[in-house]
């Protein structure tokens, strides 16, 4: 049988595509090395940029959010933490036939298995996350699993970033969240960096961290390192990381494919529809463009001025905040916002943020 749709990649953006294919009717697999393993990672978004959920589908909600550069911000704008389990009950469809095996080839109309098998569909979707890529940018961070009862986070917060420093050299910030169960996370992480800033040292601070807090770093760890610079595929379609659906300044993409999942099966359902444009229409290209030169902004930025250009950031007006962070097809939003920014920032700022968001 020749299957109508193959997804590669059982993640979040995998499922969710086959989901919604198999939803608008069409024959669908997904082909992963192990298809039922729990996702490890910790997926949160902002609760305007996600589509319907159940509340099984969320672990935690944050309504007050708190952001530290040079002083403290509370962003309006309410902050949820997914719960896997619950997304991927959500995500599963029983029309989906879940396939196991080691893929090593992507091809249009045919994938190819470790073992020799040759898994033919008429559309072909890789989904398996954001490619290894030589010299890329990459966001790393390091982080432990707490009890709530350490006390670093109030009932119902959440601190996207806290820019004060704890140790001398390339600034990190903390990301805190509640997970739900009596759980939080505390977060060491460096946003973006060519190569990334390597993990024993993203440990060594957030250990310094903690300790400045009177708390012991023991816990369950969590390990992140993925590229933000993810070039869009020629050749094969693609959705999700692998599709270069990665926020270039921020590393944010679950919630933009669990978004986009639902339009885009409809484009493959329809023939000679042109998927590809619809994965990435004309305005997502040029946000996408847009965030590419923020992304050089901050791999340019001398370390002492890091926490003052996010001191600037978070003075926007929300919506300006909004548009940068989550506005993937409002390439007027971004560029306001990223415009405003400029006009705010002091001269010598403004010099590195022309240099960088105008060369290559």
């Amino acid at each position: 049988m020749v299957l109508d749709v193959l997804v590669v990649g059982a993640g979040p953006a995998g499922l969710a595509l086959a989901a919604s294919c198999a939803r608008v009717g069409l024959a669908t697999a997904v082909v992963d090395r192990a298809p039922q393993r729990p996702w490890r990672a910790t997926y949160g978004a902002w609760a305007d940029e996600l589509p319907a959920l159940p509340d099984t589908a969320i672990a935690a909600r944050a309504s007050r959010v708190r952001a530290v550069a040079l002083t403290e911000h509370v962003l309006p704008r309410e902050y949820v933490v997914l719960d896997n389990a619950g997304l991927r009950a959500h995500l599963a469809h029983p029309e989906v036939d879940l396939r196991t095996g080691r893929v090593v080839a992507v091809r249009p109309g045919e994938v190819e298995l470790a073992d020799g098998t040759r898994m033919p569909a008429h559309t072909v979707v890789d989904a398996s996350g954001a490619p290894a890529a030589r010299g890329a940018a990459e966001q790393t961070a390091v982080g432990v699993v707490l009890p709530e009862s350490c006390g670093v986070l109030a009932p119902g917060e959440a601190v996207f970033m806290d820019w004060r420093q704890v140790a001398p050299g390339e600034p990190t910030f903390c990301y805190t969240l509640p997970l739900g169960g009596g759980e939080v996370l505390v977060e060491e992480t460096s946003l973006a960096r060519r190569p990334g800033l390597p993990l024993p040292v993203l440990r060594e601070r957030l250990a310094a961290r903690l300790a400045a807090a009177g708390l012991s770093a023991g816990g369950r760890e969590e390990l992140v390192r993925f590229p933000l610079d993810v070039p869009t595929p020629r050749g094969r379609l693609a959705f999700g990381a692998a599709a270069g659906m990665v926020h270039p300044a921020s590393g944010y993409s679950v919630a933009t494919a669990l978004g986009a999942a639902p339009s885009v099966a409809e484009a493959i359902a329809v023939t000679n529809s042109p998927v590809r444009r619809n994965i990435w229409p004309l305005r997502a290209k040029m946000v996408h463009a847009l965030r590419l030169r923020g992304l050089a902004v901050l791999l340019r930025l001398p370390a002492r001025d890091v926490p003052l250009f996010f001191e600037l950031f978070f003075t926007l007006p929300p919506g300006l905040q909004r548009a940068y962070l989550s506005g993937r097809t409002d390439p007027s939003g971004t560029t306001a916002a990223m415009l405003a920014l400029w006009r705010a920032a002091p001269w010598r700022l403004r010099g590195v943020i022309a240099r960088a968001a105008t060369t290559r």
